[in-house]
């Protein structure tokens, strides 16, 4: 009877501290939820029991701070560009944040695409999907050119197309001009592979402002990239008809220039506009686009214009050589061309 009474005594034990342990769980369970719920109060304002997004109308002109968009372990990418949806990430591990002098800049180490580059609440790259804007932004026009001697970067401050433009051994001069110093400065410390490109020594940087300087190195490049973030803060005076002006003034003759173009899925009304409005300065005005996952729609597209020249941007005057290909995940000649096949949607909505 006495073991009885032990074992009884020590059952009694047992179930008392998972009763405890239970409750102990309840109370972080109940701690976390009230943790996110906090956040998320901050982020939201109530109204009629209904949780409305806030209009984002401050956003627009300074951006996002990036991590009030990681929630639960998640980065939530919104904004006014593309209203009613959002791209999610999972962190892993948030690498830095910082406000530059210009903009919000974070930087995260994701669970399945790597590092991950965020410029006002918007991501610019990921590791593991870069290569299909890096490439085509850079290899459509390039290969365009019969042979492009100078090459202007406005932007791209991550580094990714001056890796792309040291593929071609024609190009005896690479200028980068970016704004915002900070985003070459963590680019290099968080994104290798991207800033090797700033490893060749056929590369100046320029920091400082990309119309001003283009202003005062008129007829000398040909080809000038506009690797620009989105039309809010400080890139917004990029998708302007001024700028495209100054960059025509840039080029030598028979130049061309490739610009960010947005999402014909969400900017037609942006795109359209831009395009009918800068034909009247370029001899020809075409619009290209490349598939890539973390970009909202999962597309994003090219504004291209040539100065003069009788060729079309269409159809690729120079092809990597089989060593260059090799290197290559998404350009080929083939995707170059088809490129320019827009959907009768974008195609009407943009050029009709």
């Amino acid at each position: 009877m006495t073991r009885i009474r032990n074992l009884q005594k020590l059952c009694l034990l047992y179930l008392a501290k998972r009763c405890l342990s239970f409750s102990n769980l309840g109370y972080a369970y109940r701690k976390q939820s009230i943790r996110i719920e906090s956040r998320h109060k901050r982020r939201f304002k109530m109204s009629n029991d209904e949780q409305t997004p806030p209009t984002d109308e401050a956003s627009a002109e300074t951006g996002l701070n990036g991590m009030d968009l990681i929630i639960d372990g998640w980065f939530h990418e919104r904004g006014v560009l593309w209203p009613g949806q959002a791209m999610s990430l999972q962190v892993k591990k948030v690498l830095e944040h910082r406000r530059s002098d210009f903009q919000d800049i974070l930087v995260f180490e994701s669970t399945h695409h790597g590092n991950v580059l965020v410029l006002d609440g918007v991501i610019q790259v990921t590791e593991r999907d870069e290569f299909a804007y890096q490439e085509m932004i850079a290899h459509l026009p390039l290969n365009a050119h019969p042979c492009p001697k100078k090459v202007l970067v406005i932007g791209g401050g991550d580094g990714g197309v001056l890796r792309e433009i040291a593929k071609h051994d024609c190009v005896e001069k690479i200028v980068l001009c970016e704004i915002d110093g900070g985003v070459i400065e963590t680019s290099k410390k968080y994104l290798p592979k991207m800033a090797c490109g700033y490893d060749d020594p056929r590369v100046t940087v320029v920091v400082g402002d990309g119309a001003k300087f283009m202003n005062e190195n008129q007829d000398s490049f040909d080809v000038i990239i506009t690797d620009s973030s989105d039309p809010v803060g400080p890139a917004s005076v990029l998708f302007e008809e001024p700028f495209y002006i100054s960059m025509h003034r840039s080029l030598r003759e028979g130049g061309i220039v490739c610009t960010q173009g947005e999402c014909v899925f969400l900017h037609v009304d942006l795109i359209r506009p831009l395009v009918k409005a800068i034909s009247t300065t370029f001899s020809h005005v075409g619009y290209a686009y490349t598939t890539i996952p973390t970009y909202p729609s999962g597309q994003i597209g090219f504004i291209i214009g040539m100065k003069g020249g009788s060729n079309k941007p269409e159809t690729p005057l120079r092809f990597p050589t089989e060593e260059v290909q090799a290197k290559l995940q998404y350009y080929t000649p083939e995707i170059h061309a088809a490129s320019f096949v827009l959907p009768a949607f974008a195609k009407r909505a943009i050029f009709d």
